[in-house]
Formats: C-alpha cells, sequence, structure tokens
C-alpha cells in the first residue's frame, strides 16, 4: 500500500508539473519538449556516470582479458585479480546500469499520465491543460449519456498535426475511439476523438514513430562504436537489435504524446554522449584518480583484503593458528644446562671446558 501510495503520488508530482508548464506555453508538444529536457537534466548526474563508467571499463578491458585468460582455471582467483583490477582503477561495473533502469519506471510514469482516458485523472483540476482534455475526454462520467456523441475540439492537444491523445493505429480516423476500464451501467465507456479526418494525417505519425525507432537505434549504436573492438559483448548486440524493434511497437501503439517525450529524450542522450565520448580520459588519469578517490569496489576490495587478513591471523591475541601458545611465552632450555640427553648441552662462553655448569665428576 505504501509503494502503491508512492506511484500515484509520483504520477499527480507529474501531472501537476506537465499543466503548469502548459499554463506557461499553451501547447500540448512543447510542454511535453520542456518535461523532457526538466526530467534529462534532473537525470544528467547519472547520465555522466553512466558514460564515464563505460569508457572506464574500456580503458582496462584488455587488462581484464588477460586475467581471464591466466586464471581460466581457477574462477575464484580470477574474480579476486579482477577486483584488485577495479580498485586500482577505481571502477564500479554497476554504476552504468542505474540510469537505463530508472528510465524504464519513467517511461511508464509518463505513460500513465499523458494516456487518456484515464481514472483518476493526474491533470490538476481547473488548469488549461485540464480543460484541453475534459473537451475530448469528460472525466466523472456516472451514466452512458453524459459521454459525448461527436469528438470534441482537439486544438489543445495538437502538435504537427497530431493530436497527442491519439496513436499512430488511430491516425486518419475522424471518429477514433478511446477507451478503459471504466464501466458504467455494465458497459465499457468510450470516448470519440478526431485523429484526423484523411490519410495524409497519418504522416506526423507514423513519421515520429520512425523518428523515434531510429533515434534508439543511433543512441545504442552511438556508444558501441565508441567501444574498442571486442568490448561489446553479446547481450549489447542483442540490446542494438531489441531495442529498436521494441520501442518501434510503442511508436505504433502508444499514444503520441508519449511518441514526442520518448523521441526528445533520446535526441537529448545522443547530444549528451557526443560530447561526453570527445573528451575519453587515459588509463593514466583514471588510475591517478583512483589513487585520491576510491570508488565502491576498492572499498569492497579492501574489506575483503581485511577480511582474509582476520581470518589468517590467530584466533586470539598473540596466539597461532594451531591455537597454542605464542612461540615467545613457551619454556625452553637454556643453554649450555645440559638438560635433555646426558653429555649433549653446548658449552657455555663462560665454561670452555664444556661442564654446563653441572657436577665436574
Amino acid at each position: 500500500m505504501i509503494a502503491l501510495g508512492a506511484w500515484q503520488a509520483l504520477l499527480d508530482g507529474l501531472g501537476w508539473v506537465l499543466a503548469q508548464i502548459y499554463e506557461v506555453v499553451p501547447n500540448y508538444g512543447l510542454t511535453i519538449i520542456i518535461l523532457t529536457v526538466v526530467i534529462r537534466l534532473f537525470l544528467l548526474p547519472l547520465g555522466i556516470k553512466q558514460i564515464r563508467s563505460m569508457q572506464h571499463m574500456q580503458l582496462i578491458q584488455p587488462k581484464v582479458k588477460q586475467i581471464q585468460q591466466r586464471y581460466r582455471q581457477d574462477k575464484a582467483r580470477q574474480q579476486e585479480e579482477i577486483m584488485k583490477l577495479y580498485k586500482e582503477y577505481g571502477v564500479n561495473p554497476f554504476s552504468g546500469c542505474w540510469p537505463v533502469l530508472l528510465q524504464f519506471p519513467i517511461l511508464i510514469a509518463m505513460y500513465s499520465v499523458v494516456r487518456q482516458p484515464q481514472h483518476p485523472i493526474h491533470i490538476p483540476e481547473g488548469t488549461k491543460l485540464y480543460r484541453a482534455i475534459e473537451q475530448q475526454i469528460p472525466p466523472n462520467i456516472t451514466s452512458l449519456e453524459e459521454v459525448p456523441k461527436e469528438p470534441g475540439p482537439a486544438g489543445g492537444t495538437s502538435f504537427l498535426g497530431m493530436n497527442l491523445l491519439c496513436s499512430a493505429t488511430q491516425a486518419g480516423n475522424p471518429r477514433a475511439q478511446l477507451g478503459d476500464s471504466l464501466t458504467v451501467e455494465g458497459k465499457k465507456v468510450v470516448y470519440p476523438v478526431n485523429c484526423g479526418d484523411s490519410p495524409l494525417d497519418r504522416i506526423p505519425y507514423y513519421g515520429f514513430a520512425v523518428l523515434m525507432v531510429a533515434t534508439t537505434y543511433y543512441q545504442q549504436r552511438q556508444m558501441q562504436r565508441a567501444s574498442p573492438p571486442g568490448a561489446a559483448s553479446q547481450q549489447q548486440q542483442a540490446m542494438l537489435k531489441v531495442m529498436p524493434l521494441m520501442f518501434g511497437v510503442f511508436g505504433i501503439f502508444f499514444p503520441a504524446g508519449l511518441v514526442v517525450y520518448w523521441t526528445t529524450s533520446n535526441i537529448w542522450q545522443i547530444g549528451q554522449q557526443h560530447f561526453m565520448l570527445k573528451s575519453r580520459p587515459t588509463a593514466e588519469q583514471l588510475a591517478a584518480r583512483a589513487s585520491t578517490k576510491k570508488g565502491f569496489f576498492a572499498q569492497m576490495a579492501e574489506r575483503a583484503e581485511q577480511e582474509r587478513r582476520r581470518r589468517g591471523q590467530p584466533g586470539r591475541p598473540g596466539g597461532t593458528a594451531g591455537g597454542g601458545r605464542p612461540p615467545s611465552t613457551r619454556k625452553q632450555a637454556p643453554r649450555g644446562t645440559g638438560k635433555g640427553k646426558a653429555g649433549k648441552g653446548k658449552p657455555r662462553r663462560d665454561d670452555p671446558e664444556g661442564s654446563g655448569g653441572g657436577d665436574p665428576s
């Protein structure tokens, strides 16, 4: 319940920001673009960290392969040596994953906000954006008679010839219908919307869907081109093929407003990567930086090393691994006392005859 409440609060907050931008810029497409830039600015530190992490992994990739070849029969030693390498260069291989993973919850949140109809609506009541959507999709329907028979004006949600409430599959249909899980009087409620009235009206919808796929592919390819030969894994190659296809499906069936958001996000990231990939640190700079600043993996490696030393030390202070007394506290026979085998004691310096201090007889 707490997680659900936090998620609803996130959606309401995102809808509030969208409505506030629309108050200043009463164009739905420009509002989504501005919100996308705000989100990308918020994620900028993580985006920079992602690119730097990728560059660092590229620099040490040859050394990682050498370790894997040298200790291919000893996986435990192999992992230990790779951890030491990460520590030496201050590299955290997982730091580049978080920005990618964080984009998907934001994408889902944006879909939940721009998708119409929705109950409850996440746009604050009384705002310009709320009224623009209300003209096409009246909220709080309690009877089927309240459902409009004709599409409402789409001017408040139009952008470059598209009604951003529509998807590419509905483009060119002046009597397209939008519906959701809301049922009234035992029937599912559907709303008529104007998504264009000619085949030409489909062009901007499909154009943005193609642009979404192209920018997704280029952004993925841009990262791989910056990698040294052989550094791209099979998983990365698979993502290069699967991601554009997956977002191509999104671009066809999802609302055009979401397509505008993702395309803008891709263009931002392409520009960000272009400028950052031009400034690639060297291995010497990376090692020097790691010597002055300990990263996550460096701290883990140090803790692992301390734990190994602790386990290799005696169980109690001053003891030995076997738990016996330390050599310095064991009782030993003084040199030259003659104890032990008779006549075998070494002569003392002050006893040249070698009597050892015993009975001369």
